[in-house]
């Protein structure tokens, strides 16, 4: 720790980041420090605009600066496909890929119970809802493929099980542990590409 108080509690915070560990948050913590007012002042201005002016999309329950979000708002989006994520940045990570047109629907996790993570903290009700009455055909599983993200993909196949729509997982183009938020572009597009029907 620096023997600036000030200092501390910024690297603490800094720390509390995902992927930033104590040495990257000191070295971001000194830059800020070293760098020009501005600087420092437009970051700080940011992430308070980030916090006002970000809402939940009441379609898709992804995080925008409207609802419904321009992707449930585009009148050439195939609304017949939904493809489920667990969160918003991997429905960016989709999106950046360029190989899917249909719509969404963001979990807001993954099945953990060590976490606390139940099917009653999932926006499972609201997925089945939106099967019902929205005139769904396919429903593709895209949670990560980590032990979560399948058993999240098999709790929800078999919550889905009877409906008319049919229900795809995305194919193992993804690494195996990785998340979609970090795939590169073609991984993610091919993993979409080669879905196939759970249980096949």
């Amino acid at each position: 720790m620096s023997s600036s108080p000030a200092m501390d509690r910024l690297v603490a915070s800094l720390k509390r980041l995902p992927g930033i560990g104590e040495k990257s948050a000191s070295r971001l913590a000194y830059f800020l420090l070293s760098a020009p007012e501005d600087v420092s002042r437009e970051l700080s201005e940011s992430i308070a605009r980030l916090q006002r002016d970000t809402v939940v999309c009441e379609t898709c329950f992804t995080l925008s600066d409207r609802t419904p979000c321009s992707i449930c708002a585009h009148p050439d989006r195939d609304t017949t496909i939904v493809c489920v994520v667990e969160e918003p940045a991997d429905m960016a990570a989709i999106e950046r890929s360029g190989g899917f047109k249909g719509l969404y629907h963001v979990l807001g996790g993954a099945l953990s119970p060590i976490d606390g993570m139940g099917p009653e903290t999932l926006r499972v009700s609201e997925l089945t809802a939106r099967v019902a009455k929205d005139g769904v055909k396919e429903i593709i599983l895209a949670t990560n493929p980590t032990a979560e993200g399948d058993a999240t993909a098999y709790y929800l196949a078999d919550r889905l099980r009877g409906a008319t729509a049919r229900v795809t997982r995305i194919a193992y183009g993804m690494p195996l542990g990785g998340d979609l938020e970090y795939a590169d572009h073609v991984t993610v597009s091919r993993a979409i590409e080669n879905r196939r029907a759970l249980g096949d």
